[in-house]
């Protein structure tokens, strides 16, 4: 299983290195290079830490950042609140066990059951566990999926009905969801059930591989999404049952809650 850090942490510090440029932190401009962004040393000196420790960071090899390195990294490397957030949480993973699609809690499924407006339950793997009526009706074609493929990230990226349900908002809305299960994928791999979604969906959607070598990462909770050309709230929510489970509800905007 993963190791307090490693290879996730170095592709996420090497991925956002690689995105600024000497001008954007105050640096000098140099000669054109071969290799994008930030160098090593301009890193390791902004962060105020050695460059062959911040080599090895980059390298995945097994070194343990103190929460005062992640801070200095995240300020050297201009990182927002939720990058930061990934960060911490890259230089410390948690021991995790082999993952095995969850089940809908009885409790959970009640009261998804007995909501009047589109909800569905997701898990860590954002496998759509249990979806209501309106839900169904809502996102097209989903009740049509085999149940291993019942999936927000392969009913989003991989089916064409999605692309009618989104419209024109479609690729914004799938490079945020990559984004989304980007965070939680580099908390769960090298576990077989991640490591093959993502294959898949690389396979199955040009967008998806170029949006995934990006190494972008978002929270989710709670927005606004169009679709079939309508607005919608939606909010998501844990349960008690098991707060790796996500109830998410939408709700026509302008209703009340």
């Amino acid at each position: 299983m993963p190791e307090p850090t490693g290879r996730a942490l170095g592709d996420f510090l090497r991925s956002r290195r690689e995105r600024l440029t000497p001008e954007a932190v105050g640096l000098p401009p140099r000669r054109r290079r071969r290799a994008p962004g930030l160098r090593r040393e301009d890193v390791a000196e902004r962060a105020g830490i050695g460059i062959d420790w911040y080599v090895r960071l980059e390298q995945g090899r097994a070194v343990s950042p103190s929460p005062a390195t992640i801070d200095a990294l995240a300020g050297a490397l201009c990182l927002d609140e939720t990058e930061h957030a990934h960060l911490r949480t890259l230089a410390h993973r948690p021991a995790l066990p082999a993952f095995t699609r969850e089940r809908a809690p009885e409790g959970s499924l009640r009261l998804l059951h007995s909501l009047d407006r589109p909800a569905y339950l997701t898990g860590r793997r954002w496998d759509v566990l249990a979806a209501n009526d309106a839900a169904e009706e809502l996102f097209t074609g989903l009740d049509r999926l085999p149940p291993g493929d019942r999936n927000v990230l392969v009913y989003l990226l991989l089916t064409p009905m999605a692309r009618d349900v989104f419209g024109a908002g479609w690729a914004a809305q799938a490079r945020h969801t990559t984004a989304q299960f980007r965070a939680a994928y580099d908390v769960w791999a090298p576990d077989a059930a991640f490591i093959a979604l993502a294959d898949r969906l690389r396979r199955g959607c040009p967008e998806f591989g170029r949006w995934w070598t990006r190494h972008d990462v978002a929270r989710g909770g709670a927005g606004g999404k169009v679709l079939h050309g309508r607005a919608f709230d939606y909010a998501t929510f844990q349960t008690n049952e098991d707060p790796g489970l996500r109830l998410t509800v939408y709700t026509p905007f302008g209703e009340s809650q």
